[in-house]
């Protein structure tokens, strides 16, 4: 199994990563079929994510994100791409700050 561990630094305050944790999810789960579920909690959230090779979650904080993901034997050999992915994809939505539209999509992430 290979592990890819992500941080970012923000400062966009625990309501704008909220949304921008939740675009991130939406898209994960369209491009990659990521099925995320999101646990809010008052100081932070959690995104979970898991599809058969993969599983992790997404510590959202007021001022900063962790990402943490298991990959399977067979998906390891692409963990250097997908992190690069994962990375550009996060980076991204933190730079609109939250404002960038996420896809269309005819579910959001489910919450607990």
């Amino acid at each position: 199994m290979s592990d890819i561990r992500i941080h970012r630094e923000h400062k966009l305050g625990l309501a704008k990563a909220r949304k921008v944790a939740w675009q991130w999810a939406e898209q994960v789960e369209a491009k990659f079929d990521m099925e995320c579920t999101v646990i809010e909690g008052e100081t932070s959230d959690t995104v979970e994510f898991t599809r058969p090779g993969v599983n992790g979650r997404l510590i959202v904080a007021p001022d900063h994100f962790d990402l943490e993901a298991k990959l399977g034997f067979l998906l390891g050999a692409f963990s250097k791409t997908i992190e690069g992915e994962i990375e550009k994809n996060l980076d991204a939505l933190l730079a609109a700050g939250g404002r960038a539209k996420a896809s269309a999509k005819k579910s959001e992430p489910r919450k607990r």
